[in-house]
């Protein structure tokens, strides 16, 4: 698996739960599958320890769930939580944009029209872990200019829910649609219209929240598997 290769032992904790985040968005650590710190400390050449304090955090940002003493597995993707995650991001980078539009440099837009050039790109060739990480660059521009480290927080424990649907139903021609409005965004910031850079920041979102309601393979069976051992964080 690509996402849960050894690390470096440096922020161990952090970096194993990049590790393991980004397995679960993209589904290679799949709903309902069982996770044990001992053998995702193996696969990352790490102790448990780090991995432990990892899996609490993916916990209380809704990708893991666990009963003490039982299991630990991958929650299922719930397009309600998807939704009030998607509500939160939107308010949150509306903000941002507003905030970062007077600030933002002639430098600032050019990397957010590289990022989106990137973004669509990516997209027509089909490579999704590169068109979602351009889109990322593309919006980090806005989120670090606007200097609200309470909003920058907010996004990150919010975004991981969002990007496993995005991951999941990723769309060329949509993807494509988001491109085009990315293009218009970054105008809006170019000629200084926080206003209505605000307002294509919300059509962008507002695209993520009615993806929730799309028809997707999301459930797994309620029980979790056998497990050949209890796995407690």
């Amino acid at each position: 698996m690509e996402a849960l290769r050894p690390v470096r032992r440096t922020l161990l904790r952090d970096t194993a739960y990049a590790a393991i985040r980004d397995a679960i968005v993209r589904g290679e650590l799949p709903p309902g599958d069982a996770v044990r710190d001992a053998d995702l400390a193996e696969r990352l050449g790490l102790s448990r320890a780090p991995v432990r304090e990892a899996l609490a955090r993916l916990a209380e940002e809704g990708l893991v769930e666990s009963k003490p003493q039982s299991y630990t597995r991958v929650t299922r993707l719930e397009p309600r939580a998807v939704r009030e995650a998607a509500v939160v991001v939107r308010a949150m980078h509306e903000l941002a944009v507003r905030a970062a539009v007077p600030r933002l440099t002639a430098e600032d837009v050019a990397v957010m029209r590289e990022a989106n050039r990137r973004f669509e790109s990516a997209t027509r060739a089909g490579v999704v872990g590169e068109a979602l990480r351009a889109g990322d660059e593309l919006r980090d521009v806005l989120v670090r200019a606007c200097g609200n480290r309470a909003v920058a927080a907010t996004i990150a424990r919010h975004t991981p829910l969002i990007r496993r649907l995005e991951w999941q139903q990723f769309a060329a021609e949509r993807a494509l649609r988001s491109a085009g409005l990315h293009e218009r965004l970054i105008d809006a910031c170019a000629e200084g219209d926080a206003d209505g850079a605000a307002g294509v920041t919300a059509r962008i979102w507002r695209a993520l929240e009615e993806l929730a309601d799309d028809p997707g393979e999301r459930n797994v069976p309620d029980e979790p598997p056998e497990l050949l051992e209890p796995n407690v964080l």
